[in-house]
């Protein structure tokens, strides 16, 4: 790659700071290479657990996955043009519509989107190695952090180079086995009625898959935010809706047939003992490149979940973001994670899907708000250099914002379901099904811009022209 990223040694040196034209770098088609494998692992495997868990057959559990991967998929891509165009980390452009503090809101309820991530990935992990080597969890938990985490402070091309390896290592070795699946793999008796439906177990395992890739949505600017600023839009939303889409949609479907052949409960477990039924010592192979890229995308997690701490810290008071606040962070963060993971006790499965609701709750309103102000309010156009100034054109409270994300969650209540903790009361009236999520994210988009109709956006011409003129002398 051309114009390699500001590094001293193998680490990189920039975090929330904006990214200089002539320091931008990479391809579009790396963009979907990336995104495949961020989802191309044995967790995404787990996913396609749930729908048997509750009944549903293998058909309509990979129906749901599908519909819901490709309805979360759209917000997920949708905000990866932004990276390019700003040249700026997904949650820093934030401040034009939550406000230069008011945007910790937003950030908290990430930061808790990355902790939970890294925590069940650890989990997946060192329960999936413990289950068919014996290997102790609290070393495996410790390990694996250590290897993201160094993945995470070396930085973003890294990264990037990892998961493209990782990708031509995982794409062929899950082929085989989803060739031998379709040709009629023997893999025990059926653990699930062929045609089994309901209503509740289809929309959970939906909303699964519109959680796990709208929860990205808050990462992708962050790892696209070196491309060409002229790279164009259509393209790279187009290159990672195909990448985070297609493999997610492939092993939630590899996942069903895990758990109604297999009675998979365990997706590293299950893995391998389909594997080894394909032959001997396969299974190992697979096991072993799938926890290779789970521990890749748990230093994407830690790379943006550092991204959001210092956005958080650069809110309370201006930091300089340097190489040593990044590799501090993110240290921290890998401590946390393990720690969590380690004093984990319960159904993982269970915690997965209630994982993915809390998360699709929480950032439905964001994702609304984000991409309604880009894409319908300000058209793109934004004043980088006033983003990083408190009391700047966008203030420190965004009165939109913040309005518009507490009502819209708000509303979205009634008809939540959270399972074994919450139902609403329009939830319980329609027999259980969850659509809370999608009344959230009509609510909150309709409401933010109905507060941002009077926008007199003129004022902000001039500032935009100080901006650019700023960032073109950077080079």
């Amino acid at each position: 790659m051309s114009a390699p990223v500001p590094r001293s040694g193998f680490i990189e040196i920039r975090s929330i700071d904006y990214v200089p034209v002539r320091e931008r770098h990479g391809s579009v088609a790396d963009q979907a290479k990336f995104w495949f494998l961020g989802n191309f692992h044995f967790f995404t495997i787990a996913i396609g657990f749930i729908g048997p868990s509750m009944g549903l057959s293998l058909g309509w559990t990979i129906l749901a996955g599908a519909l819901g991967i490709l309805i979360g998929t759209v917000f997920q891509a949708f905000h990866a043009s932004q990276g390019a165009e700003m040249g700026l980390p997904q949650m820093i452009q934030s401040r034009a519509q939550f406000g230069y503090r008011g945007v910790i809101l937003p950030l908290l309820v990430t930061l808790f989107n990355y902790v939970a991530f890294d925590v069940l990935d650890v989990i997946f992990i060192a329960s999936g190695l413990f289950s068919q080597a014996g290997w102790n969890k609290a070393a495996v938990s410790i390990a694996v952090s250590l290897i993201g985490g160094a993945l995470a402070i070396w930085g973003h091309d890294w990264l990037h180079r990892a998961f493209k390896i990782l990708f031509w290592i995982n794409v062929p070795a899950l082929t085989v086995l989803s060739l031998a699946m379709l040709a009629g793999l023997h893999g025990g008796p059926l653990h699930a009625a062929p045609g089994g439906f309901n209503a509740v177990a289809f929309l959970a395992q939906l909303t699964a898959g519109a959680s796990y890739n709208i929860t990205y949505a808050t990462y992708v600017s962050d790892y696209s935010r070196y491309l060409p600023p002229a790279t164009r839009r259509g393209h790279i939303i187009a290159s990672v809706f195909a990448g985070a889409s297609l493999s997610a949609i492939w092993l939630i479907a590899v996942g069903a047939w895990l758990a109604i052949r297999l009675g998979g409960t365990d997706a590293l477990l299950a893995l391998t003992q389909a594997g080894n039924l394909v032959f001997p010592s396969f299974g190992y192979a697979l096991a072993c490149a799938s926890v290779a890229a789970l521990v890749a995308t748990m230093g994407m997690n830690f790379y943006s979940g550092m991204l959001t701490v210092i956005t958080v810290l650069d809110a309370i008071r201006p930091v300089r973001p340097t190489r040593r606040l990044r590799v501090v962070n993110i240290v921290v963060l890998m401590a946390v994670g393990a720690a969590l993971a380690i004093g984990f006790g319960g159904d993982a499965i269970g915690a997965l899907n209630n994982a993915f609701v809390v998360m699709l709750y929480l950032l439905v309103p964001w994702t609304a708000i984000n991409l309604t102000d880009y894409f319908f309010v300000r058209r793109g156009r934004y004043a980088i250099t006033q983003l990083f100034v408190a009391d700047g054109i966008y203030g420190n409270w965004g009165r939109a914002g913040l309005v518009s994300y507490g009502l819209g969650f708000a509303l979205s209540l009634p008809f939540c379901v959270l399972p074994d903790i919450f139902t609403g009361p329009a939830a319980a009236a329609l027999g259980g099904v969850d659509i809370g999520w999608v009344v959230g994210l009509a609510a909150t988009a309709a409401i933010y811009w109905r507060l941002t109709r009077s926008l007199d956006l003129r004022h902000e011409d001039q500032a935009i022209d100080d901006s650019a003129r700023a960032l073109a002398a950077l080079g």
